[in-house]
């Protein structure tokens, strides 16, 4: 169901865009290993909550978010969701959150730690889902606007 709303997305942007898929892409180390990546060129997606509201961070998978910077930036501590409230908010699983066919309409920010790549690979809305992009493709298609919340 999810990776049908990733190519709805797709398909409402007119782009052909093809959906890798693996055996397990759930994590980091399995997606750079199955892609034949470095992790660095894995764009994980982080659902977070931000006072009363939810934003999706994307940045470099070898990168950890830096609360001392998120908080500079948003004027507030990053919150994590519950499993549940992930997939209530961005119909995708745990594994599988990305930030193509959102299920509720959330700010996307791209950290500058991807700028590091010519291409990223986000997931695809399942754990065993994701696509190339050129970073420039990303921002086009769901950047509202690039951060320095990396470590």
């Amino acid at each position: 169901m999810t990776v049908q709303a990733v190519r709805d997305f797709f398909d409402t942007k007119d782009k052909e865009i093809q959906i890798l898929t693996f055996e397990d892409t759930s994590t980091v180390a399995k997606a750079a290993e199955s892609i034949g990546v470095t992790p660095g060129e894995i764009a994980k997606s982080l659902l977070l909550q931000v006072k009363d509201d939810f934003i999706m961070v994307l940045m470099a998978g070898d990168k950890r978010l830096d609360n001392r910077k998120f908080k500079d930036m948003f004027k507030a501590k990053p919150k994590m969701p519950e499993v549940e409230q992930v997939l209530e908010i961005t119909g995708h699983p745990v594994g599988g959150v990305c930030p193509f066919g959102l299920k509720e309409k959330i700010p996307v920010y791209l950290d500058q730690s991807l700028r590091a790549y010519a291409k990223v690979y986000p997931a695809a809305g399942a754990p065993n889902a994701a696509v190339g992009l050129k970073v420039e493709e990303l921002e086009a298609l769901v950047a509202t606007d690039w951060v320095d919340v990396a470590q």
